[in-house]
């Protein structure tokens, strides 16, 4: 998301926060940063942390991959107007799947979208 921000002239802030702490302190997990990397996203280290109260309350729109993300941050934030799903489907998680290409496909897809919604507001 950074990235296309970026390529179509926005300045916004992006940032990622999981919904547990379970990563906490992880890089990138590898098979996501080859992905990464065969498309020519740009990336540094990355330090896997739980979204805070802070950070959800200066968020403009906070984003999630599938319901699961939702309910848990519906569960500790209430339900703000500026929750919403990347995909009107969840992003199949390919921790799971093992699937990185398609969940890259995926959600590219719904930042292209995202960015769209983003530059009409900006408007």
């Amino acid at each position: 998301m950074r990235q296309l921000a970026s390529d179509s002239g926005l300045d916004i802030a992006v940032s990622s926060a999981a919904v547990s702490s379970e990563e906490e302190g992880n890089d990138i997990y590898p098979p996501a940063k080859r992905i990464l990397k065969a498309h020519g996203v740009p990336f540094s280290r990355h330090h896997a942390h739980r979204i805070t109260e802070r950070e959800f309350a200066e968020s403009d729109l906070v984003v999630a991959m599938d319901e699961s993300n939702v309910r848990a941050l519906q569960r500790r934030f209430g339900n703000p107007g500026k929750l919403r799903m990347l995909l009107p489907r969840p992003v199949a998680d390919p921790w799971y799947t093992d699937d990185f290409e398609t969940a890259y496909r995926d959600i590219l897809s719904g930042c292209r979208s995202l960015l769209e919604v983003v530059e009409s507001a900006e408007c």
